[in-house]
């Protein structure tokens, strides 16, 4: 298989029916459909907009579907147990007959983790955690039974029955971190996924992660890379400039950071933009999307840009 194309869906501003036939339409067409794990919307707009939450989204999706792989990217592992994650995953695993895969990162919504009373702590913490998490999962996906003393996370001749349908349950590490995710990332992962970023970007960044597979004896070509790319596709130049505004609108002074990983173009040009990606490493392209988009440009996404980067992959 060639790279993957899928869509990364923010639940958010839809109704769950809405949603359902969003992913039931993408189902035949693209090979990925995750969600995002917030309790607020993104960009944070002080729970202002219908959210649903991702793990319970998950199991509407995986009952909806039956061809695209399916995950989320990623959990914030301060959210939940290791353990619940873990016993999560598998359910979800057989839910969708052996598609899900499990994302998991270090998070950053701190204005939702107070609203809902969890402790944020600084990010070297958070990492910590998803180091350890992560080692718990792994552990209670694979094996009968798990054992694990950690500064964060514990478990104690722990089983998970049933496994998960898949022998090996994808785990990806989102993060962009080049010290300690990247590192976590090479240390854990079956994939790596960052966001946001320029094509130039992701091809550093994936040298970075490959300079930690090599010092830490992984081949990396057995890891996937993946890019979540911001949709603000427009039919026109005059929709692509509303589009750009809309961006900023929303995303306020971080609009700067996430513009270099949009998808700000036209149908024309959107097939160079994700090829410029798969030439930078990635083997996985996804468009993340906040409803409302352009509904003409999707369509021209899914049926004129994502035959053509097939074709050319």
């Amino acid at each position: 298989m060639g790279v993957a194309l899928g869509a990364h869906i923010g639940q958010q501003n839809m109704t769950m029916e809405e949603m359902r036939t969003l992913w039931k339409r993408f189902d035949p067409v693209l090979d990925w459909i995750s969600v995002w794990d917030h309790f607020y919307e993104a960009p944070p707009a002080s729970g202002t907009l219908d959210h649903f939450e991702a793990m319970t989204t998950l199991g509407a999706l995986a009952a909806d579907t039956s061809s695209a792989r399916l995950g989320c990217l990623v959990f914030y592992v301060g959210y939940r147990n290791p353990g619940v994650i873990a016993k999560a995953a598998a359910t979800l695993d057989h839910i969708s007959n052996g598609r899900f895969e499990l994302g998991l990162g270090a998070g950053w919504h701190v204005q939702e983790a107070n609203a809902y009373g969890y402790d944020f702590p600084s990010v070297g913490t958070r990492l910590d955690m998803l180091d350890e998490a992560t080692t718990i999962i792994r552990g209670l996906l694979t094996q009968d039974r798990t054992t694990f003393e950690g500064k964060y996370y514990r478990v104690e001749n722990a089983s998970n029955v049933p496994k998960p349908v898949q022998s090996r349950l994808p785990i990806w590490i989102g993060g962009r971190g080049e010290k300690k995710t990247l590192r976590i990332a090479a240390t854990h992962a079956d994939g790596w996924n960052a966001g946001y970023v320029s094509a130039a970007e992701f091809a550093r960044l994936n040298g970075v992660f490959e300079s930690w597979c090599e010092k830490l004896g992984r081949d990396p070509a057995g890891i996937g890379r993946s890019i979540n790319l911001s949709f603000n596709m427009g039919m026109n130049d005059k929709e692509v400039a509303r589009e750009k505004e809309r961006l900023y609108e929303s995303w306020g002074p971080g609009a700067a950071r996430v513009e270099p990983g949009s998808l700000l173009c036209t149908p024309s040009e959107a097939v160079d933009r994700v090829q410029s990606y798969i030439e930078a490493g990635a083997d996985h392209v996804n468009v993340a999307l906040r409803a409302p988009w352009n509904a003409e440009a999707m369509d021209a996404y899914l049926e004129e840009v994502v035959p053509q980067v097939r074709n050319q992959n």
